[in-house]
C-alpha cells in the first residue's frame, strides 16, 4: 500500500490520475470526502450538527464555500469538524480498499494530510510525496483557485512544512515539468514498486 500525500498545488491528483492510467487502483480521501458531503450522507449529518443546518445547502449536501470561510480562521471550529469528519473518512477509506481487487501487486491511497492525521501510519506501506517548488505552488494555486497570494500562503502555513513532509517522505516525485515529464516520472517509481514495494527510498 503506497499513501500518496504533498501539499496544496503540488499536482497529487495528476499523480495519481498517472499511477491509474498504469492499472493502479486508487482510493482518495478527497473524493470520499466529496462523497460523503453529499445529501443523506453522514458527513452532511455530521456538518448540520455541529454548526447547524445553515451550513447545508437547499438539497442538504455540505455547503463547502460557507463551510471552508467559517473554519478558515477559526482553529477550533477547524479542530471539532476534523475530529467528526476525519473518522468517517478513515472508516469509508477502509472499506474501500477492503473491497479493491486482491490481484494487484500494490495500490495507491491518496490522503492529503496523510502525515497531519497519523492515521493510515498502520495501512500504508511507503509514503509517496508529490513535491513543487513553493513559488510555483503558489502561483499554480493562485491561477486555479482563484486565491490571493496571502490566501494560499495561509493554507499552506496550515499544512505541514515542506521540509518536513519531505524528511517523513519514503519516495518522492518532484513535480516542476509537464505532464508528459510526470508520467515518465510516474512509470519509473511504478516499475521500482512492481519490482520491490519496500525497497529503499527513491526520488524522481
Amino acid at each position: 500500500m503506497i499513501g500518496l500525500t504533498g501539499g496544496i498545488g503540488s499536482g497529487k491528483s495528476a499523480v495519481a490520475q498517472a499511477f491509474q492510467a498504469l492499472g493502479v487502483p486508487l482510493v482518495d480521501t478527497d473524493e470520499i470526502a466529496h462523497r460523503l458531503s453529499q445529501p443523506g450522507q453522514p458527513g452532511a449529518a455530521c456538518v448540520a450538527q455541529l454548526f447547524g443546518s445553515d451550513y447545508l445547502t437547499p438539497d442538504g449536501a455540505i455547503d463547502r464555500p460557507m463551510l471552508r470561510q467559517a473554519i478558515f480562521s477559526n482553529p477550533q471550529a477547524k479542530a471539532r469538524l476534523e475530529a467528526a469528519f476525519h473518522p468517517l473518512i478513515r472508516q469509508t477509506a477502509l472499506a474501500d480498499l477492503a473491497g479493491l481487487p486482491t490481484t494487484t501487486p500494490y495500490c495507491l491511497l491518496a490522503v492529503p494530510l496523510l502525515f497531519e492525521t497519523g492515521a493510515y501510519a498502520s495501512t500504508i506501506t511507503r509514503a509517496l510525496v508529490v513535491d513543487v517548488p513553493e513559488a510555483l505552488q503558489i502561483s499554480r494555486v493562485m491561477r486555479r483557485s482563484q486565491l490571493s497570494e496571502a490566501d494560499v500562503r495561509a493554507i499552506m502555513a496550515g499544512q505541514m512544512s515542506r521540509s518536513e513532509r519531505l524528511a517523513r517522505a519514503d519516495d518522492v516525485i518532484t513535480n516542476d515539468g509537464d505532464l508528459a515529464q510526470l508520467a515518465d516520472k510516474v512509470k519509473v517509481l511504478h516499475k521500482k514498486y512492481l519490482q520491490a514495494p519496500e525497497s529503499e527510498p527513491d526520488s524522481a
